[in-house]
């Protein structure tokens, strides 16, 4: 039951956030700025092979490990201690009522016992942890409980590829809370810190577009739509005669001749603003809502020249791009034009970094 290492809970005090999805590694360090804030003391970002990752899996685990190593060789940062995370997929979170008062060892054994109902594996082929939220909403007798329970092979690949990269895995969360804890930092730049307001965060990334929609916290909806920048960097490759890597590397640099915007940048963000549109929709026709106060766009895809205006007009809610960094002071090692280049991708990485401030 006792892990090596938990979801819940960094004895560590330096630790990199360590972001692996399907196109790069991404790496971000924070320190404390000395007054309740943060500094970013550097970050880096490492394209990886085309497939070495599919779908949340690691499938080539050297091409992994050698993008990791080359992400920290980068970083140029002596901590060899990182936080990862699961895809929100391979992770089977559930909350559950248990009576207060008890100790570890017996509030372990029921929660081993309540996991068994709630997973599909034999448990011995399941890590599983778990974190007391509070007291519960319906009696102040009760605790409320979130268990997290993921296959060991999900969790041992992630780590082989971290220890063959030289580092040293501290702790595993899961990306969509590593997201909302960057989340968080947005919307103190909301207006009244976005209190009461309905947001929608729009992650587009290399395959896949996320909406999650919130209020004070709350998660009020999920979606998952299949859209994203690798198309772009098909099309890319296609039309300028180049390979997939090259590609994704000239597209981040917005270095590609002067066709690409009309024939290419322009009708792909015209399809992401119709898919954020559409996403909305099936917001509103399946829940009670019916309106949108602010949408925060994240991943590589937000800050494709123009993306957020586009968004803007198709949708006529006010749309930002997400910069969980906005109000961080910056090492001297960080270019600030870098960093906001490259922020709302950083999302779960910052969320991971932020992990080393835990209570």
């Amino acid at each position: 039951m006792q892990l090596d290492f938990s979801i819940f809970n960094p004895k560590a005090r330096s630790l990199i956030g360590l972001d692996i999805s399907s196109s790069s590694v991404k790496m971000v360090e924070l320190a404390s700025d000395g007054k309740n804030g943060y500094r970013v003391e550097r970050y880096a970002i490492e394209v990886l092979p085309r497939d070495a990752v599919a779908d949340g899996n690691i499938v080539n685990l050297e091409a992994a490990a050698e993008t990791v190593r080359r992400a920290w060789k980068k970083m140029a940062t002596s901590t060899r201690n990182v936080a990862i995370a699961l895809p929100a997929s391979h992770v089977i979170t559930k909350k559950i009522i248990v009576a207060a008062g008890q100790r570890e060892e017996a509030l372990e054994l029921q929660v081993e016992s309540e996991a068994n109902q709630y997973i599909p594996f034999a448990l011995e082929e399941v890590n599983l942890d778990f974190q007391v939220v509070g007291p519960a909403p319906s009696s102040p007798d009760e605790l409320e409980v979130l268990i997290a329970a993921s296959r060991k092979e999900k969790v041992e690949d992630r780590v082989a590829v971290v220890e063959s990269a030289g580092l040293k895995p501290i702790v595993m969360d899961v990306e969509s809370y590593a997201v909302f804890s960057s989340f968080e930092l947005i919307e103190k730049q909301l207006p009244d810190g976005g209190k009461g307001q309905i947001i929608a965060l729009v992650d587009v990334g290399a395959n896949v577009m996320n909406l999650t929609v919130l209020r004070n916290g709350q998660q009020l909806y999920v979606r998952e739509q299949a859209f994203g920048g690798n198309q772009l960097t098909q099309d890319i490759a296609r039309l300028f005669g180049m390979n997939f890597e090259e590609a994704e590397a000239e597209k981040r640099r917005n270095n590609l001749p002067d066709n690409y915007e009309a024939e290419l940048l322009h009708p792909f963000v015209e399809s992401m603003a119709l898919e954020v549109s559409r996403a909305l929709q099936f917001f509103f026709t399946s829940t009670q809502f019916n309106q949108v106060n602010h949408i925060v766009l994240a991943g590589g895809c937000a800050v494709l020249p123009g993306a957020d205006e586009v968004v803007a007009s198709r949708t006529q809610i006010n749309t930002i791009i997400a910069n969980p960094f906005a109000d961080m002071v910056l090492s001297e090692r960080v270019r600030a034009k870098s960093l906001l280049a490259d922020a709302s991708s950083l999302m779960a990485a910052c969320g991971l970094a932020l992990r080393r401030f835990d209570e």
